[in-house]
C-alpha cells in the first residue's frame, strides 16, 4: 500500500508564496512513474476541490480556474515527489492541501483518487 506524505504548509501573508511537495513511500517506490497525482484542498466549512493534475509522465498538467496562472504542479520521479509551487496566495486559498493518486487521465473528482494523505495546513492571512 503506497503511503502519500505531504509536508511544505504554514503561515504566508497575501502575495507571498510556499511550495508544498508529496512524498510517496511503501511498496511501490516507482509510484510517480505509474500514477498520475493530484492536489485538492478544503477550507473550513467548504467541501474538499480540485486544484491540480499532473500525469503520469509529467506533460500533461490541468488546473482549477482559480489558481490558473498563480500555481504550478511539478513532478520529480526519481525522488518519488509531486509538488504544489503556490505563489501570490490569497485569503481565499487557506485550507489543508491533500495529495493522492489516480489512474485515470485527466481526473478532476475525487472520488477517481485513491491513496490520500493526511494534508498540510496552509494559512493565508490578509
Amino acid at each position: 500500500q503506497v503511503q502519500l506524505v505531504e509536508s511544505g504548509g504554514g503561515l504566508v501573508q497575501a502575495g507571498g508564496s510556499l511550495r508544498l511537495s508529496c512524498a510517496a513511500s511503501g511498496r511501490t517506490p516507482s509510484f510517480y512513474a505509474t500514477d498520475a497525482t493530484g492536489w485538492f484542498r478544503q477550507g473550513p466549512g467548504k467541501e474538499r476541490e480540485f486544484v491540480a493534475y499532473i500525469s503520469r509522465s509529467g506533460s500533461i498538467t490541468v488546473y482549477a480556474d482559480s489558481v490558473k496562472g498563480r500555481f504550478t504542479i511539478s513532478k520529480d520521479n526519481a525522488k518519488n515527489t509531486v509538488y504544489l509551487q503556490m505563489n501570490s496566495l490569497k485569503p481565499e486559498d487557506t485550507a489543508v492541501y491533500y495529495c493522492a493518486a489516480t489512474v485515470v487521465p485527466g481526473a478532476r473528482r475525487a472520488e477517481d483518487f485513491r491513496s490520500w494523505g493526511q494534508g498540510t495546513q496552509v494559512t493565508v492571512s490578509s
